[in-house]
C-alpha cells in the first residue's frame, strides 16, 4: 500500500521535485515486483484505498496528461481553494475500494487488507499520529517510511519557520510507529537516527540509495533561441537559501567585472522561499545568468549533456540528485564536499568550499577555456531503482 497523498497534491504545480520523483518511482516500480499493490490517499474527508489503476492515472497526469475537469460535490465543498486537487480527488474516487473518515480509517482498512500488508510512505505527507494509529489497527501491517533528511531539525535556518514544528511532529510519528526507516545514504542515516533517538525511539533502518533515472536528451524540447554554442554551466535546484545560488551570482558578477570570456549560467529551478535579496538580484539581472523553469526532463538532460559542468554549491543535502544525474552523462561536477555526494560519487566531482568564491572562479574559468573533449569524463553508473527495491524488500 503506497501513500500517494503528496504526488496528488503536487500535480500541475510545475516541475516535480526530488521527493516527488521518488514517490513516482515507488508508484511505478513496486507493481513490477508482482506483489499486489494498492494506493492510499488522504483527503479532507478522510482516506481512500484505491485500486492499482489510480497509480497509473497519477503517473500519466504527472507526465502531462490532462486531468479531468469534473469536480464532484464533495470536492467542491472540501477543496474550494484548490481546484486542481478537487479535480484529482474527484477522478480518483472512481477507483476507491473503500472510503472512510479518519476516525474510522483503521476499521475500513482492516476489512480490506490481509495480515501481511506493508504501508510505504515516501513523500513525508500523511505522517501523523492519527494516520499511524489507524494503520496500527490493521493486524500484521508493517509501516515503512523513507526519511529523505532531517534538515528542518538539523539546520532550521534552511527551512520555513512555519514548517519546523510540523516536521518535528512527523518525525515523532516515525519514531513511535515505523517498523522500518529507509535512509538514502549512510551519512543521512547518522543524522536521522540521532534525531529519532532524541524523540524516544530509533526504528530498524536500512540504507538504500535512490535510483537515478537519466532521461534521454531531447534537444527539440529546449526553448527556442538559447545560445548553446558558447560554453555554459548549469545549476539545478529550487532557488532557496540552502542551495547557495548567491555564491554563483557573486562568481558571475566577479567574472564579468574582470573581463575576459564570460560563460553562460543557466539556473534550472523554481523560486523557493525566504530569499528576497537573491530574487532582487535575479530580477535586476546578472551578466551571463538566465533562469529557466518548466523544462521537460528530456530538455534538462540535453542541457546537462552539453554543459561544461554542473555547479552544485549546496550547503546541505539529504541525497542530492543533480550531481548523480550529471555524472551518469559524463558531465563534470563542481560541488561542495557534502557527505552524501562524497559517499555516492567519490572522487568524480571537484570539491570546493561553499564560501571560497575565488576557487569557484578559477575552476569555472579553466573549464570555460579548455578544449571541449578535455572536459568530458567517463560516465558513472548511477544507483538504480531495481537495486533500491531489492534492498528495501529484503529488509522488510
Amino acid at each position: 500500500m503506497i501513500d500517494v497523498t503528496r504526488i496528488a497534491s503536487r500535480l500541475a504545480r510545475g516541475a516535480m521535485t526530488g521527493i516527488d520523483r521518488v514517490e513516482l518511482a515507488y508508484i511505478r516500480y513496486i507493481p513490477l515486483t508482482g506483489t499486489p499493490v494498492l494506493a492510499l490517499l488522504r483527503t479532507k474527508a478522510g482516506v481512500m484505498l484505491l485500486r492499482p489503476k489510480a497509480m497509473a492515472e497519477l503517473q500519466a497526469w504527472a507526465g502531462g496528461a490532462p486531468i479531468p475537469q469534473k469536480r464532484d460535490l464533495l470536492a467542491r465543498l472540501t477543496r474550494r481553494h484548490n481546484t486542481v486537487l478537487a479535480r484529482v480527488e474527484t477522478a480518483l474516487r472512481r477507483f476507491a475500494i473503500t472510503r472512510a473518515p479518519m476516525a474510522l480509517a483503521g476499521r475500513a482498512l482492516r476489512g480490506k487488507l490481509g495480515n501481511s500488508a506493508v504501508y510505504f510512505n515516501t513523500g513525508h505527507a500523511n505522517l501523523s499520529q492519527q494516520m499511524m494509529r489507524a494503520l496500527r489497527a490493521v493486524p500484521g501491517l508493517r509501516i515503512a517510511v523513507l526519511v529523505h533528511d532531517t534538515i528542518p531539525l538539523d539546520h532550521p535556518m534552511f527551512s520555513r519557520p512555519d514548517q519546523i514544528a510540523g516536521f518535528a511532529r512527523k518525525m515523532q510519528a516515525v519514531a513511535d510507529h515505523a517498523d522500518l526507516v529507509i535512509h538514502t545514504s549512510a551519512a543521512t542515516r547518522i543524522l536521522t537516527e540521532a534525531q529519532l533517538a532524541r524523540l524516544g525511539r530509533v526504528p530498524p533502518g536500512v540504507v538504500s540509495a535512490l535510483g537515478v533515472s537519466v532521461v534521454p536528451p531531447d534537444g527539440a524540447a529546449l526553448p527556442k533561441g538559447l545560445n548553446l554554442r558558447d560554453p555554459y554551466f548549469l545549476a539545478i535546484g529550487t532557488i532557496e537559501p540552502r542551495k547557495n545560488h548567491a555564491l554563483l551570482l557573486d562568481v558571475w558578477q566577479a567574472m564579468a567585472a574582470r573581463g575576459g570570456p564570460l560563460p553562460h549560467l543557466f539556473i534550472l529551478g523554481n523560486r523557493g522561499w525566504a530569499d528576497p535579496a537573491l530574487f532582487a538580484r535575479l530580477d535586476a539581472g546578472v551578466p551571463g545568468v538566465t533562469v529557466l523553469t518548466g523544462l521537460t526532463d528530456g530538455a534538462m538532460s540535453a542541457l546537462l549533456r552539453g554543459a561544461r559542468a554542473l555547479l552544485f554549491p549546496s550547503l546541505v543535502e539529504g541525497f542530492g540528485l543533480p550531481p548523480f544525474e550529471a555524472a551518469a552523462l559524463g558531465t563534470p561536477v563542481i560541488s561542495t564536499p557534502l557527505p552524501p555526494i562524497r559517499e555516492g560519487l567519490g572522487d568524480y566531482p571537484v570539491y570546493l568550499s561553499p564560501t571560497d568564491s575565488y576557487s569557484w572562479i578559477e575552476t569555472i574559468t579553466r573549464l570555460t577555456t579548455e578544449a571541449d573533449l578535455a572536459r568530458r569524463k567517463e560516465c558513472v553508473v548511477p544507483p538504480n531503482w531495481p537495486d533500491h527495491f531489492k534492498t528495501v524488500l529484503k529488509a522488510l
